[in-house]
């Protein structure tokens, strides 16, 4: 027993001790690691410190290199721009050399001017004493002062002058107005070529052709009572003859006489003719022949070439297909004044689009004029300025046949358009015993007024030109017998439109070269 404990002291010693010398050990190796880490951090701190002061001198030999680089560079420079002004003080010096010299030749030309002006005004002041000396002898042998021979010259050059200037004027006035009248024509001629209307004679009846005469019976009606609707309805006269099959409308409103015509057929189609179908008749014809109006006038505003109308001044112009003034249709009219106006504006080079409408509308007062109070200038000028149309479109209406004066050249187109639709051969009609005693009335009128040499009615009675004898009739007295015979005219004469009346006085210088 006692063995063995000294056996396990023994060990437990020995692994104490073994321990112990192991920690000793490791001790030891450690403080020797720590040093050689030491002295390899001294040494890698050296190798850094040696390389960092390569590094420098390496920097500062680099430095040097690129100061003394750049000090060399500034040398040349230097150098280079020292040449360069050397160069320029040679070149401004040069310059002043060259300055100086035409300074010096300047001098020498003023000073030869300063002498030739010198001489001159020696020469002027004798070319002055010479003048005055001849001006004194011409005086002495003419007899005339120098102030008065001037004005005797200037009297002949001036009466010459002004008999070539007069002379001049009148052969310009002469060309220029041959020349305008030439070029109207063609303007005018050429428009008429291009532009053909038809024209229909006027008219105040329609016929309606009847299937057999036993419809005028029905038509007729018990004791008249269909006949009397039927006209009551419309405002027309029925004339029932003995003419076969057919049944003649009569009435001034051709709108209401188309109402009549196309009621009336459809009851003979319908063949159920009484008040009550009649009435019924009545009011479909109606409403048919507004829808013609309206689709008379959008065909006439395109086939004139005017677009953008009121949809109410279309329906006026609508209105204005049946419409005649003698023989001559009065929608038809407008179309082909447009077109005319349109023509000649294209010639002048004006507005085409702008004439064309002023043409079109120049007599929209005549699909009213018949139910309102006013001519139709004045109607039509209120139409348009109610529908927003412009002011060249409103003057051209008011001026047209020369009752407001025209301001712009469009608004002379029109008048001129209107009177060739109107004058055109075939445009109207009227019978030749009406027209002949109208023009004999119209001459027998301004005959009769004292002082009257002749006259003359033209263009087809619508103007009549009176010459006056000079010695009785003066100026301010022609005003008052214009008045006078266009005062008598409206009072005694029945014409359409209007009648001009131009008094014409004369006086004439006669005398012979022998």
């Amino acid at each position: 027993m006692d063995v063995v404990i000294a056996v396990v002291v023994t060990l437990v010693i020995s692994v104490v001790l073994t321990l112990l010398g192991a920690n000793a050990y490791n001790k030891n190796q450690a403080r020797q690691k720590v040093q050689g880490a030491q002295e390899q951090a001294r040494q890698i701190i050296d190798d850094a410190l040696k390389s960092a002061e390569e590094t420098k001198r390496e920097k500062l030999l680099e430095a040097k290199e690129e100061s003394l680089k750049t000090k060399n560079e500034l040398e040349k420079e230097v150098r280079d721009r020292r040449s360069e002004v050397q160069r320029a003080e040679r070149r401004i010096q040069q310059k002043e050399e060259t300055l100086d010299k035409r300074t010096e030749a300047v001098e020498k030309k003023e000073q030869s001017l300063n002498q030739r002006e010198s001489r001159l005004q020696k020469q002027s002041a004798e070319i002055a004493k010479l003048n005055e000396q001849r001006v004194q002898e011409l005086e002495r042998i003419s007899g005339l002062t120098s102030e008065q021979a001037k004005e005797q010259l200037l009297d002949a050059v001036k009466d010459e002058l002004s008999h070539d200037t007069a002379v001049m004027i009148k052969n310009m006035e002469a060309e220029a107005k041959e020349t305008a009248d030439k070029k109207a024509k063609e303007i005018i001629v050429g428009a008429i070529q291009r532009c053909a209307a038809d024209h229909v004679s006027e008219t105040t009846i329609s016929v309606v052709q009847l299937p057999s005469d036993e419809m005028k019976g029905r038509i007729i009606g018990r004791e008249g009572r269909n006949i009397r609707t039927l006209e009551t309805m419309t405002g027309v006269d029925l004339i029932i003859d003995d003419t076969p099959e057919a049944v003649v409308i009569s009435g001034f409103d051709p709108i209401r006489r188309e109402v009549a015509r196309i009621a009336l057929e459809k009851l003979i189609v319908d063949g159920r003719i009484h008040p009550a179908r009649i009435e019924e008749m009545v009011e479909k014809a109606q409403k048919e022949v507004q829808n013609k109006i309206k689709e008379e006038g959008e065909n006439a505003a395109l086939e004139a070439g005017v677009h953008g109308l009121h949809p109410e001044i279309i329906k006026l112009m609508g209105r204005m297909r049946y419409r005649t003034s003698y023989g001559q249709n009065a929608l038809k009219h407008s179309i082909e004044v447009a077109q005319l106006t349109g023509l000649m504006a294209s010639e002048l080079g004006l507005d085409v689009r702008m004439a064309k409408r002023a043409g079109f509308l120049h007599d929209i007062g005549k699909a009213v004029d018949h139910e309102q109070e006013g001519s139709h200038i004045q109607l039509g000028a209120e139409i348009c300025r109610r529908y927003k149309e412009g002011p060249i479109v409103i003057n051209a209406v008011e001026s047209h046949h020369g009752d407001v004066e025209a301001t712009s050249l469009i608004s002379v187109l029109v008048a001129a358009a209107d009177a060739i639709s109107a004058a055109r051969p075939g445009a109207r009609r009227e019978t030749l015993e009406t027209y002949t005693s109208r023009l004999k009335q119209l001459e027998e009128i301004t005959d009769s007024f004292k002082g009257v040499q002749q006259s003359f009615a033209i263009q087809a009675g619508r103007e009549v030109r009176v010459m006056v004898v000079p010695e009785q009739i003066s100026d301010a007295d022609m005003v008052i017998m214009a008045r006078d015979i266009a005062k008598r005219i409206e009072g005694e004469m029945e014409y359409p439109g209007q009648i001009k009346v131009n008094v014409i006085r004369e006086s004439r210088a006669t005398e012979y070269a022998k």
